[in-house]
């Protein structure tokens, strides 16, 4: 990337401040700009994450001590999912990390349980396969550096964090540091020119001749309105209506009752009457949202029923302030058109569910730095990039979509209306495409009868859809009931007895609010 010299950044926030980040650790030599609105508000739903963050942050070089003290942070080991089966059949968790078979079985180990004692939860699956459940449901943490258990503290926790305060972070701490220029200007207008986006113009006379802002290349990260890539240039933008169902959110903010038995090492996701409502727990407080689709509810009756979620969980909302929130769910076309590159919100979105949205930065950013590498960019570079992107992006899509797709509930129409929809034509044309979600699963389950690692099986499984099941096994093994029973006895007991071990290791744990407490805050009063 020799041929550019200049780098704007249109818009802050999360978005904004990690692609300023990213370019400043990798191109230190060329002049980076940041370009704030001062009144654009800033969405700040992205408070969890999953596993890349930490990659990204130490390919960044950022210290937790310091992150986690600036942006009231907490680790995360886990997702929980609450009612997405059918209401009120409880919860089970997608944690982080690579599962610990117990045999050649895998996965299937635990179908075997499943049916020989049928009263076992769909919830010990995950105990059963990942050893930081035992830190989950214990609510403990320490570091593993003596590998007590195999888990890789490392690599396998994620963050939660105040959005507004990750954005001030990156910006104050990290950027501004390094010779990243910070503008707070409002842009009115952008000239564009064959070659893209020739200049942005504001009412200042802060820019280049007095009100103009000039660069080689242009990243967008002005969240859903995408001034440079959708508004300005006229990228086509792909909806993903037809797969997601979700478009709308409420967000605010509440206390602790009591921080020390409330705080935990994972985001709860509860499905409702017209969508989910998230609970994250930072440090200081909750951060709480409900997503749903406005085809089925409207504004008002959704923030009633979050409110009454709120008060189902004993959560105190009298002073918090609701952020509606609409959404745009899908993504354009191309990602790097000409000079103008589309990052967060800008380029795309999914929705919350499974902590996608900060994922998806750091995902294209790295990707960037992967299509930039050679001296001159190429329009082959530009749409490899897209390409990259868009495979990630529309994976993760139907692995988000997979959690709907796999709901029994249908107490309202919006969940009715989800049981009775076509997900894909490739499951009728046999025509299976490759990527992370249901069709992904429903191929495994056909051909190989389990599941590879990851978040597919915790999300499948937690739902009753089972790689494997327990007539198929005496099927194919010439086994009646008694003889499969005592075929398998030993490999349910093995089961068992390593995730009472892991138990047994974390007991003497310190608790997951006196980790952080001594690790991290020590000199805050709660």
């Amino acid at each position: 990337m020799k041929n550019v010299k200049s780098i704007i950044v249109l818009g802050g926030g999360s978005a904004g401040w990690m692609t300023a980040s990213t370019l400043i650790k990798e191109y230190p030599d060329k002049e980076i700009t940041v370009i704030e609105s001062p009144n654009t508000p800033i969405v700040g739903v992205g408070e969890s994450t999953i596993g890349g963050i930490k990659y990204w942050t130490t390919y960044l070089g950022i210290d937790d001590t310091e992150f986690f003290k600036y942006t009231d942070a907490t680790y995360k080991l886990s997702i929980r999912f609450e009612d997405f089966y059918k209401k009120g059949d409880g919860g089970f968790h997608y944690p982080f990390g690579q599962s610990i078979y117990n045999s050649d079985g895998g996965f299937n180990d635990w179908i075997l349980k499943k049916h020989i004692y049928p009263e076992t939860h769909r919830s010990d699956f995950a105990d059963c396969f990942f050893p930081q459940m035992a830190l989950v449901n214990n609510n403990k943490l320490f570091d593993n550096e003596k590998n007590e258990l195999p888990f890789n503290f490392r690599e396998n926790t994620a963050y939660h964090f105040d959005a507004t305060k990750f954005g001030s972070f990156l910006k104050d701490r990290y950027c501004k540091p390094r010779g990243v220029k910070h503008v707070v200007d409002d842009i009115k207008s952008v000239e564009v020119s064959k070659d893209g986006i020739h200049s942005l113009v504001s009412d200042s006379n802060m820019g280049v001749g007095n009100n103009k802002y000039k660069a080689d290349l242009y990243f967008d990260c002005t969240g859903f309105k995408s001034l440079l890539l959708g508004k300005s240039l006229g990228e086509e933008f792909e909806s993903y209506s037809d797969l997601l169902p979700n478009n709308s959110a409420w967000a605010t903010r509440v206390p602790y009752n009591n921080k020390k038995e409330d705080i935990n090492s994972y985001t709860n996701c509860t499905a409702i009457e017209n969508g989910w409502v998230w609970q994250i727990p930072l440090w200081s407080r909750w951060g709480t949202g409900y997503v749903y689709s406005d085809k089925f509810v409207d504004d008002e009756t959704a923030l009633q029923e979050f409110k009454n979620h709120l008060d189902k969980k004993g959560q105190d909302y009298s002073n918090a302030e609701f952020k509606k929130i609409k959404m745009r769910v899908g993504i354009h076309k191309r990602l790097w058109v000409k000079n103008v590159v589309g990052i967060g919100l800008a380029a795309g979105f999914i929705e919350p569910l499974e902590s996608n949205g900060l994922f998806s930065v750091h995902e294209f950013l790295m990707r960037f730095i992967r299509n930039a590498q050679r001296d001159i960019t190429t329009q082959w570079d530009r749409d490899n990039f897209t390409f990259q992107c868009k495979k990630l992006f529309k994976g993760f899509a139907n692995f988000v979509a997979m959690h709907y797709a796999f709901s029994n509930r249908n107490d309202t129409e919006y969940w009715r209306a989800n049981a009775s929809k076509e997900w894909d034509s490739a499951l009728v044309n046999l025509t299976p495409r490759f990527e992370n979600g249901f069709i992904h699963a429903a191929d495994l389950r056909d051909w190989e009868r389990n599941f590879s690692s990851g978040g597919l099986p915790c999300i499948a499984i937690g739902m009753e859809w089972y790689p494997l099941d327990a007539p198929t096994i005496k099927y194919l093994d010439g086994n009646n009931d008694e003889q499969f029973k005592q075929r398998y006895h030993d490999s349910v007991v093995s089961l068992d007895n390593r995730k009472n071990q892991w138990n047994l290791v974390v007991q003497d744990k310190t608790s997951f609010y006196d980790y952080h407490k001594q690790k991290f805050y020590s000199d805050r009063d709660d």
